[in-house]
């Protein structure tokens, strides 16, 4: 258990002591804090329900002799609940976010490892470049990458180099930055010693030991000059530059990379010296060790990405905003490759991936399964203890950019109420790691557990590629939902920035005007799994259960993205060659033994498309498509034919289509004609039998 600080900041918020069953503090920070000081003297974690002040609370806790026996945790319940217009009624959702607070944290995820140095280029024209160089040079390994020329400063403390970039890439502690020079001085080997400013009849050269190649004569004079240096060369043939570093400072007006989420440890500030400054300030502190968690965790043995050199699902690589995924095929065998030091935590991955292969592991989403039926449980408990007729809906937001946009609503609608609506009495906030993270398994799992609806707020900063994918999949959720005869019940806020309250107030007043909703159905018992497909399943099932309309026999056709449906089969085509049988990476396509038949099992099936790729004859096409729990889980004969028997022993050995269809094409060629049309026919133990027995 823990022990429960709630304060209604001096008053401000009307708490009920009694239905809440805590104490109830009024200054918990200031008068009271003498309260918080002897709930550290206790054996109990301690949850404080306010994070305005949670710096305060936290150097308190440091100065305490005893040491704390588990984390301090903070919840917000003030700009969450106490401080809407329906605070009244939000006494369950505050004990729901008190409950939650109290919940075991999750596993921890391994970690990936940074290490600088503090070998820093700065990449952008002299006359910016330069000053930050000198600025730095003192604190971090400095080398300039100048794009265009400028006074160079007269002492060497640090390489200056000169080129176009070519390419970059990489992570703190590991860059690599081709480049190449296009003017024939060569910056490094310059000494500077002017001879070249001298002697140049044009006046082309000036301090900044650069030719400027529109006043340039070809009069050469300048290499004769500097002859003995060798710094000048009109005809150089090797002009590529490499070299590593382990941070990157991008002055240019369009930087190199232009992702919304970059590699840790790259740096594109714009040209406002203010925030050049800010970011010099953090590059000064990026030397060391460092750690982030590893988000993903990754199952090669179900990835649909290729199989028989075929590629078919895409999704993750073409989702990933930061190239940290790549595509790896050995033996022809397709998978992904992801580089936890460029993955950046979106999630975005493991929302778009139909088999699950790729799952997010921060926290996972059996995790958030238990966190969210407890929330569920307190709250439909509460309601009932206070006689309120309220069903939880859900509002999923970043923890950063996304907490941040709700705690700003909060505050301007407690100070101005007439212009902002704050979150509804039903409305129950869930932090994420990013928005992006969340899929069809953990939107359609929350409404089996109870809640009515499922809302994402985007707060503006997602990258496009993001947004995208999360409108299919919401899409595909309500077309799932629409399938049982629900309405929609999963819907998007998009926010145009962090700092947007007025479109979000917007939505809170039309939430609130239309009040709560119905739960769907009645909440579920299972456990969310973390096999993504397990827990759809699951869901599926129970939705199937409380469904207001049976499906049709056929099934409900779903979106061209879904990652559920069959596959329809072109008998007349199909000669049961099965090679679609071997390229199938969930086992949803199954060959006999004995008898060329081709079976299909649909709940395997994850619309990867390999098959349809595979297939010679073209006979196959996805079918995206919900049909009835009982008919996904059974096998069904997609295509069956006679079996051609071997002339010689009369074993099975091929479909008769396709022997029928070989003797046609190769009857005519003059090879296979009289005794080797006759081969054709037999197993290959008895034709090479034959051959032997025709050469004696």
């Amino acid at each position: 258990m823990s022990q429960q600080l709630v304060c209604n900041c001096n008053s401000t918020m009307p708490l009920d002591e009694m239905a809440l069953g805590v104490p109830m503090h009024h200054a918990l920070c200031r008068q009271e804090v003498g309260s918080f000081l002897k709930a550290l003297d206790g054996d109990d974690s301690v949850v404080v329900a306010c994070t305005q002040e949670a710096a305060l609370f936290g150097e308190l806790a440091d100065q305490s002799e005893k040491p704390l026996v588990a984390p301090l945790r903070f919840v917000n319940i003030r700009e969450m609940a106490g401080w809407t217009q329906e605070a009244k009624f939000s006494g369950p959702k505050i004990a729901a976010l008190l409950a939650l607070a109290q919940m075991p944290e999750a596993d921890p995820v391994p970690e990936v490892n940074y290490e600088s140095q503090g070998r820093l280029l700065i990449v952008g024209p002299g006359p910016q470049a330069l000053p930050w160089a000198e600025k730095l040079s003192n604190s971090l390994d400095v080398s300039v990458l100048c794009t265009k020329p400028s006074d160079l400063p007269l002492t060497r403390n640090y390489p200056i180099y000169s080129g176009t970039v070519t390419k970059l890439e990489g992570y703190l502690g590991k860059f690599s930055v081709d480049w190449e020079l296009r003017n024939p001085i060569d910056p490094e080997m310059c000494t500077r010693c002017g001879a070249c400013v001298e002697v140049c009849p044009e006046n082309a050269i000036d301090a900044s030991f650069q030719i400027d190649l529109d006043k340039c004569k070809s009069h050469r004079a300048c290499v004769t000059a500097c002859a003995s240096i060798g710094a000048i060369a009109f005809d150089r043939v090797d002009r590529s530059r490499n070299a590593e570093f382990d941070l990157i400072l991008d002055l240019r007006t369009n930087p190199q990379m232009r992702m919304s989420q970059t590699p840790q440890g790259y740096f594109a500030p714009g040209k406002d010296p203010l925030d050049q400054a800010l970011i010099v300030n953090q590059l000064l502190e990026m030397v060391g060790e460092f750690q982030k968690p590893k988000y993903f965790a990754y199952n090669d043995k179900i990835c649909a990405h290729g199989r028989n050199g075929k590629v078919g699902c895409n999704a993750c690589i073409d989702v990933c905003s930061t190239g940290a995924i790549g595509s790896v095929f050995k033996g022809g065998q397709g998978s992904v490759e992801v580089n936890p030091n460029l993955c950046m935590g979106c999630g975005a991955c493991a929302t778009a991936c139909p088999s699950g292969a790729i799952r997010y592991n921060f926290p996972s989403v059996a995790h958030q399964g238990k966190e969210l039926k407890t929330i569920a449980t307190v709250f439909a408990e509460q309601t009932k203890k206070n006689k309120l007729t309220l069903t939880p809906s859900l509002l999923l937001h970043s923890h950063q950019e996304g907490a941040s946009l709700i705690e700003s609503l909060g505050r301007a609608s407690h100070l101005y109420p007439k212009q902002f609506e704050g979150l509804p009495a039903f409305l129950i906030p869930y932090g994420v790691e990013h928005i992006a993270s969340t899929g069809l398994d953990l939107w359609l799992g929350a409404l089996a557990y109870g809640y009515s609806e499922v809302i994402l707020l985007l707060s503006g900063e997602e990258d496009p590629a993001y947004r995208a994918v999360l409108h299919e999949q919401t899409k595909l959720a309500n077309a799932i939902l629409q399938a049982y005869g629900f309405e929609n019940r999963i819907r998007m806020i998009e926010a145009a920035s962090p700092d947007d309250t007025t479109t979000v107030s917007k939505v809170m007043g039309e939430l609130r005007k239309r009040g709560t909703l119905e739960s769907i159905c009645t909440p579920a018992s299972f456990g969310f799994s973390l096999q993504k497909r397990e827990t759809l399943e699951a869901v599926l099932e129970h939705l199937q259960k409380h469904a207001k309309t049976p499906l049709p026999s056929g099934g409900v056709v779903l979106p061209s993205n879904s990652l559920l449906g069959g596959l329809v089969i072109n008998t007349d085509a199909c000669t049961l060659c099965m090679s679609c049988v071997s390229s199938c990476p969930e086992g949803a396509l199954l060959d006999n033994p004995d008898e060329p038949i081709l079976s299909f099992i649909e709940k395997q099936c994850v619309q990867c498309g390999i098959c349809v790729q595979t297939c010679p004859e073209q006979a196959l096409t996805l079918a995206p498509r919900l049909q009835t729990i009982e008919q996904r889980k059974q096998k069904v004969t997609l295509n069956e034919t006679q079996a051609f028997h071997c002339i010689s022993c009369g074993k099975p050995f091929g479909t008769l289509k396709m022997v029928e269809l070989m003797l046609t094409k190769l009857g005519t060629h003059g090879a296979f004609s009289g005794s080797a049309m006759d081969r054709l026919k037999m197993c290959g133990d008895c034709r090479v039998v034959d051959m032997v027995k025709k050469e004696t």
